[in-house]
């Protein structure tokens, strides 16, 4: 390629820089997603069962088969927004038509209606689906927003470390201040009321954050056409040719199963087998709080580390965190507390630095056949991390029905054993598969590197050619 030629395709690349509001802005949409539904993903199902009335079994399984619908969906969604253009852009548009839904529906969850066992159930059913779809309406596009805004390397790793950091602020807030929050005004009102008003103020925040991620942020770049028109078939064609996807699409589905677990079952943990309920709030706020510390240094572990490497330190540490509750006392809360800062540290390492992953995959399919599909990549692997979020619904709910749990009482040391069970066996197990899975990931640094360069090499000659 000629110099003069060179200069033009280096003057064609977005390297405006963005403001730091605007990256706030960005970042507040994160923010707005965990505000609502890392609540309904950590406390629904406690709610259904120890608040709204429906027996664990029946509430594990309509985890499953809600999340099921949901994930379905995710792959219309992804091709509609690839095929969307709008005076607003292509993804902003779903941020400001869904933030009001969202939040409704989230409200709605949360609400008790006077209705029977059957009429609950049916209720449960019609406004969790309204939410989870609604939902991937929002997190798709948000997700592939990154791209639009600019394409200077340097200003998506600060988009993308500010948006981890509100992303973790934002489950700091619903693992420590939501069941503060729900016992306060359950307290002077009743406790289905306290839920239902906590929901509502998350819902109202999300949606107003959500309307700010709108209002600031601007897409730059203007996707170019894909050779090729989009088709749902695109989907078949990235899981045969695209292999990093697939092994990073099994990764989600452990990964936000164990996380789901966890989360779920902790509350639990501490209320019943370590008889503190006064400690979820802090159980769950260590769960978070690590990543505050360490998204900011992730750039250099993955440096000194390696890919592979640093997943299978973050697994291993957090199958050493985990298993630690099946020898520490119920009584010794500090090692407790301890244990459960082990595991999330690793886990949110792991759990970060896979969403970084995500943009290789975005470029190896480009690279395998010619189409770049933000979109509709991010919707599938929106499809299986949620197929592993409703792990943390169906396998705590179906293991404590089979060890005899029966909410709001005592439990018998059987039913103990199996929320023990839940919380450290069945998460260490999922985890060691997970060390093995990520060795067979092999975009590696010097593999990427390549990948890149033929895209680069490509797009300045205007070829598509393999």
């Amino acid at each position: 390629m000629s110099l003069a030629k060179e200069e033009v395709f280096k003057s064609n690349i977005q390297t405006e820089k963005i403001h730091f509001k605007e990256k706030v802005g960005y970042a507040s949409g994160d923010l707005a997603c965990n505000l609502i539904y890392q609540t309904v993903s950590t406390y629904l199902l406690f709610f259904y069962t120890d608040v709204f009335g429906i027996s664990a079994a029946a509430a594990g399984t309509m985890f499953l088969i809600v999340r099921g619908i949901d994930a379905l969906s995710d792959p219309f969604i992804g091709t509609i927004v690839d095929k969307t253009n709008t005076k607003y852009g292509k993804f902003r548009p779903f941020l400001l038509f869904g933030a009001i839904p969202f939040a409704l529906l989230a409200i709605l969850c949360f609400t008790t209606p006077q209705f029977g066992g059957w009429g609950k159930l049916v209720y449960a059913y019609i406004t969790y689906i309204g939410l989870s779809i609604t939902y991937t309406c929002i997190n798709v596009p948000y997700s592939a927003l990154t791209s639009a805004i600019t394409r200077d390397s340097k200003e998506v790793v600060d988009l993308t470390s500010t948006r981890m950091f509100f992303a973790n602020l934002g489950g700091l807030i619903v693992s420590f201040g939501v069941p503060l929050l729900a016992s306060f005004i359950g307290d002077s009102t009743s406790t289905k009321t306290g839920w239902q008003m906590t929901m509502t103020i998350m819902g109202i925040a999300g949606a107003l954050l959500l309307l700010y991620c709108f209002r600031n942020t601007k897409e730059r770049v203007k996707i170019k056409e894909v050779h090729g028109k989009i088709k749902f078939a695109d989907i078949f064609e990235q899981f045969r040719v695209n292999r990093p996807l697939v092994i990073l699409c099994v990764f989600f589905i452990l990964i936000f199963g164990i996380n789901s677990i966890s989360n779920s079952v902790g509350i639990y943990y501490v209320t019943y087998n370590v008889g503190r309920p006064d400690l979820v709030s802090w159980y769950g706020m260590l769960g978070s709080l690590p990543a505050l510390l360490l998204m900011p240094f992730l750039p250099v572990l993955n440096k000194k580390l390696g890919k592979k490497n640093l997943m299978r330190v973050s697994l291993s540490l957090t199958i050493v965190g985990t298993l630690a509750l099946l020898v520490i006392p119920t009584t010794a809360i500090p090692l407790i507390l301890a244990a459960r800062l082990i595991a999330a540290a690793g886990s949110l390492i792991a759990g970060g630095f896979m969403w970084a992953l995500i943009p290789e995959t975005i470029e190896y399919g480009d690279y395998k056949t010619g189409k770049r599909l933000g979109g509709l990549i991010n919707a599938m692997i929106g499809f299986f991390f949620k197929f592993g979020m409703a792990l943390g619904g169906i396998v705590p709910g179906l293991v404590l029905q089979q060890f005899g749990y029966v909410a709001d009482q005592a439990q018998t040391p059987h039913a103990l054993t199996g929320i023990l069970i839940t919380t450290a066996v069945i998460p260490a197990v999922l985890l060691a598969v997970a060390l093995m899975v990520i060795n067979f990931y092999e975009l590696d640094e010097q593999k990427y590197a390549e990948v890149v360069k033929s895209l680069e090499m490509r797009d300045k000659i205007g070829s598509f050619k393999r």
